[in-house]
């Protein structure tokens, strides 16, 4: 081999070499960037990313990655997570709208369970598994949005989850002052005509003293039926210089009732809350009574027996 040919063959070695250099790079960082777009996103979206698309593809043949809905893919094992499902929709469909449980997960409601992610379009959509599509136009106005998603408001999600939660789910939005109960009646009055709306307006009025819990609404209904006035409930107590929100307070007998629902104790930082509270509020004054889930349902005679007992012992002292 002559002096030029060894040249030529390790000049041509050097340019395969080159190659591989460049493609194992290239592979490496298409690698790389599509693991950077799917932990900030959840996903990735063939359409958003046309550099990525052969890269996308390759990964899909090797089963690096699986369609979550039409061009938008996840690892196989977070593929069916119902956050990555929901964050599929708004890469998906920039017009859809997440409704039910998964608008109240992405909002007011994070320990919801998400078996399906309902989602409001505006075109006939083939059914895929984990989702719910529904030909539905939400108002402008009962749209919000959490980075790529768009999903109802919590006053339009509380009404919504009203058909299969009843009314924990005004319950839940009130308690974590997502939304008021104005806003949840202008909710219902700009989707008049709804299937099941005489039964969410049924409970918008039954929540009128705002509950937090099913067992207050039940103690709220009880109240009322007895004719017992003057109280409020989830209002601020101011005490020396911070505020308490006692379940239900009547100011005029400096009477507060707490009400241990059917989940009592289950929440170890909520239990040592409320003693806290009401250790401050009988040190300021305060008498407190407190009434269980169990008594509401079994004894509710007795119930508002010691609410009266209660009242009449304040208007004697």
């Amino acid at each position: 081999m002559t002096e030029s040919q060894v040249v030529f063959r390790e000049f041509g070695d050097a340019i395969n070499i080159g190659r591989y250099f460049w493609a194992f790079t290239s592979v490496r960082g298409s690698r790389d960037e599509i693991e950077r777009i799917i932990a900030a996103d959840g996903v990735i979206a063939s359409r958003e990313h046309s550099g990525l698309r052969g890269a996308i593809e390759w990964r899909v043949r090797t089963g690096e990655l699986k369609a979550v809905l039409p061009g938008v893919f996840a690892p196989p094992g977070t593929a069916s997570l119902p956050r990555t499902r929901m964050a599929a929709v708004g890469h998906w469909d920039a017009a859809a709208v997440l409704t039910h449980e998964a608008a109240a997960a992405a909002s007011f409601w994070s320990g919801i369970a998400v078996p399906v992610v309902h989602c409001a379009v505006r075109h006939e959509r083939a059914v895929r598994p984990g989702f719910l599509f529904s030909q539905r136009r939400i108002p402008a106005e009962l749209v919000c949005s959490r980075g790529s998603l768009r999903l109802t408001s919590p006053a339009l999600t509380s009404l919504d989850l009203c058909e299969s939660l009843g009314g924990s789910a005004i319950d839940q939005a009130l308690r974590t002052r997502s939304t008021t109960l104005a806003l949840m009646h202008i909710a219902l009055d700009l989707t008049k005509g709804r299937a099941g709306n005489p039964k969410r307006l049924e409970l918008l009025l039954d929540s009128r003293d705002e509950p937090w819990s099913e067992a207050e609404r039940q103690f709220h209904r009880l109240l009322r039926a007895a004719g017992i006035t003057g109280w409020q409930a989830n209002r601020p107590v101011r005490i020396s210089s911070l505020n308490v929100y006692p379940d239900v307070v009547f100011r005029r007998q400096r009477l507060v009732i707490e009400i241990d629902g059917r989940e009592f104790h289950s929440d170890r930082e909520a239990f040592e809350s409320d003693r806290r509270r009401q250790n401050l509020l009988v040190l300021n004054g305060w008498r407190v009574l407190r009434v269980t889930w169990r008594m509401i349902q079994g004894e509710p005679d007795h119930v508002i027996a010691m609410v009266r007992e209660a009242i009449a012992m304040s208007v004697i002292g």
